[in-house]
């Protein structure tokens, strides 16, 4: 069974998670063709090489030359259901996009359909969310399997005001899912990052016994000192049922 295990020990985001994808394998070309299928319009995907800790690594780089307006659930679900994509990618982006706006909601105090997304309405996070289940479907991933997720520590800036790390959406999302502090005084996992994890990944903990054929290695953008700013996908054939 080909299985896929993601490293969060630098933490995650949705565009970490998509990069070291295309790092173990995909194409950027098949991303792009896949992302032409959405009635979205107004950017630019590229794959950028990037040494961090002298390691190879991908850093995935998303232009918008279009302003973008606030979506809401319904926006995003129109953009998905209308969408030339393969039924089972349609399925999992829309699984994972109500869950994100459930904890929205529950954060907010509001109906799921009432929420705005802000940053994780924005065109890159549909870009991160539809290229992530593209890619798992694309690869013939059968199980995801999940380290527990590093937070980092300190505090964040939102639309809001500031808040502890997790952020409270973020904190909703970690809920039943193992996860710590470091002392990066940082935001390591975003929303959108946490619930790929939790609503793809088939078991959170060590790495399972498997036979390693691809590694993915990506970083992000932020430059935090003293810290290696990494995230790694490890995919392979499960060597011992898990289930």
């Amino acid at each position: 069974m080909k299985i896929a295990y993601l490293d969060c020990s630098n933490g995650i985001s949705g565009d970490m998670f998509l990069a070291a994808m295309l790092d173990a394998g995909l194409d950027i070309i098949d991303l792009r063709r896949e992302l032409a299928k959405l009635p979205i319009s107004g950017y630019g995907v590229s794959l950028k090489k990037v040494r961090v800790g002298g390691i190879n690594t991908s850093r995935l780089m998303v232009r918008v030359n279009q302003p973008q307006h606030l979506r809401y659930l319904p926006d995003i679900r129109r953009i998905i259901r209308e969408s030339s994509l393969a039924p089972a990618v349609k399925k999992r982006s829309g699984r994972i996009f109500t869950r994100l706006a459930e904890a929205e909601a529950k954060v907010h105090g509001c109906k799921i359909d009432q929420v705005h997304f802000h940053e994780i309405g924005a065109l890159d996070t549909i870009i991160d969310i539809v290229g992530v289940a593209w890619g798992v479907h694309k690869l013939g991933i059968k199980k995801l399997f999940c380290s527990p997720i590093n937070v980092g520590s300190g505090t964040i800036r939102m639309a809001h005001g500031i808040f502890p790390v997790p952020a409270p959406a973020t904190a909703e999302l970690l809920k039943n899912i193992p996860y710590y502090q470091s002392i990066v005084k940082q935001e390591l996992a975003t929303p959108t990052g946490v619930v790929l994890a939790k609503e793809m990944s088939f078991g959170f903990g060590a790495l399972p016994q498997m036979n390693i054929t691809s590694i993915g290695q990506s970083s992000g953008s932020r430059q935090i000192s003293g810290h290696i700013n990494l995230f790694r996908l490890l995919i392979g054939n499960l060597l011992k049922d898990q289930s």
